[in-house]
């Protein structure tokens, strides 16, 4: 999707896993019901999905305006290349590079440190392109650290929370790539301020060229220097200076007055900025422009989470094919229609229900793979809250679902209703288990919904959205 519709269905998404009054099931039937008849179900799922949220925000924006600012806050501008092209001159025509006292030093510190500094940062590139980095890179973990921080408001909480980490995640190769564009245009741009402060100096400051040394001759001097400048030489048709002319302008003394002129020296040094610091760097900003295009036009949006499958189905007007794993302990009679209700009003009333056997403790790896081997739209394992959540039994019966079929969206149920009827009149009790299995889930990235299957109706008390992958 290009960047405004992927930052729009991050949202929903968000918004479609909580469970919050701003965004109700209602509403999400709402959006998907206007999606689908807008649009023909065989159209591309980018479309569907890009068209119903953009029915949703309209009904989002109005009820809080944390919503409308999160989706209005700007990824770019391209003022800000201007801004970087004023700093970078700014900068550079500040900087003296021509020395004091109306002295050109042919040697040329100022010079050569601009000139190597760009060149550490060309090595730099080749072996971490800015722009390029992937999830496990330093430099993309660092920006989204920052880009949570830009992103995040103060307000924001909930889905717009779990909106800020996803798009974090999604958008940090974008942001690379826009950052890197400001960098090289600002360098280029204080490389061409540099030159621009030689030039002015010199038209109102009659300089002279000379150099002193205390370890070097002559000799050395244009050994060092003709490499280096013949490229800019040959550009501008003004050779480098032989050994004798060089040691002809060198200083013996700082009282010792300059006499060599300056000009030709200043031209090859800025020809010289050119070359290794103007066009690199304006060829690098193109190339870190084009990559911020074609990412802004392709963000690759998870569609892996449970209610985004929901409303994939829905909008395919596909049924979904719920496929249940008990774990430890079989379900009831009385909650398996409690569950079938719970997952009818998840995935609605059309939805194929398939209760697999029990797994039993110690039989995790070969049932999940059994199990992954068949086709499901969504996996659905059941726990009983009674049970102590155990990194060595649920813990790897889900990993290994999550591995035997990774494209299936996990969602965790635990049925509470034996466990409350246990501790009916300890209600802190029941809270303290409960928030147990939640930071369970939120350990493995799976969403949980811990509901009383004791009858029909059954009864959602909790819902933990999933986590976005990678957070």
């Amino acid at each position: 999707m290009d960047e405004a519709a992927a930052r729009r269905v991050v949202l929903l998404q968000a918004f479609d896993a909580a469970d919050s009054p701003l965004w109700t099931r209602e509403d999400a039937a709402w959006a998907t019901q206007l999606a689908a008849r807008s649009l023909p179900a065989d159209a591309p799922l980018e479309r569907l999905l890009s068209e119903r949220a953009r029915h949703a925000v309209q009904r989002l924006e109005p009820r809080d305006r944390a919503v409308r600012r999160w989706l209005g806050r700007p990824g770019w501008r391209w003022r800000w290349v201007l801004l970087a092209v004023v700093i970078g001159l700014a900068g550079g025509f500040g900087v003296d590079l021509l020395g004091r006292n109306q002295i050109v030093d042919v040697l040329a510190p100022g010079v050569w440190a601009v000139v190597a500094w760009n060149l550490a940062v060309y090595l730099l590139l080749a072996f971490v392109p800015l722009g390029r980095a992937t999830r496990g890179d330093a430099a993309a973990g660092s920006l989204r650290r920052a880009l949570l921080s830009w992103w995040q408001h103060e307000s924001a909480s909930g889905p717009l929370r779990i909106a800020t980490r996803r798009w974090a995640e999604l958008s940090a190769g974008l942001a690379l790539a826009r950052i890197a564009v400001l960098l090289h245009v600002a360098a280029a741009a204080l490389a061409i301020g540099l030159l621009g402060g030689m030039y002015l100096r010199g038209l109102v400051l009659d300089y002279r060229a000379g150099w002193q040394s205390t370890f070097l001759d002559a000799t050395q001097v244009h050994t060092l220097l003709a490499p280096v400048l013949s490229p800019a030489g040959a550009l501008i048709g003004i050779p480098v200076p032989d050994a004798s002319a060089i040691e002809a302008m060198r200083l013996s003394s700082p009282a010792q007055p300059a006499t060599a002129p300056a000009a030709p020296w200043i031209h090859l040094y800025a020809a010289t900025l050119v070359l290794a610091v103007v066009m690199p760097r304006l060829l690098l900003a193109l190339a870190a422009l084009v990559r911020a295009l074609l990412r802004a036009r392709r963000i690759e949006v998870p569609l892996t989470d449970v209610a985004t499958q929901r409303e994939v189905r829905l909008l395919r007007r596909q049924k979904s094919q719920v496929r249940v794993c008990p774990y430890a302990q079989s379900p009831s009679a009385q909650a398996a229609l409690g569950l079938r209700a719970l997952l009818r009003r998840e995935f609605g009333d059309d939805l194929q229900l398939d209760i697999e056997a029990t797994t039993a403790v110690g039989d995790e790896d070969e049932a999940a793979r059994r199990l992954g081997a068949q086709p499901a739209t969504v996996r659905v394992v059941l726990v009983d809250l009674a049970a102590t959540p155990e990194e060595d039994h649920q813990g790897r019966f889900v990993r290994a679902l999550q591995s035997a079929a990774p494209q299936v969206p996990l969602l965790v149920v635990c049925d509470e209703s034996a466990y409350r009827q246990r501790f009916a009149g300890m209600p802190e009790r029941i809270d303290e288990r409960r928030g147990a299995w939640r930071r369970w889930a939120a350990s493995h990235d799976v969403r949980l919904s811990a509901v009383a299957l004791d009858g029909l109706e059954a009864a959602l008390v909790g819902d933990a959205p999933r986590a976005p992958a990678g957070t």
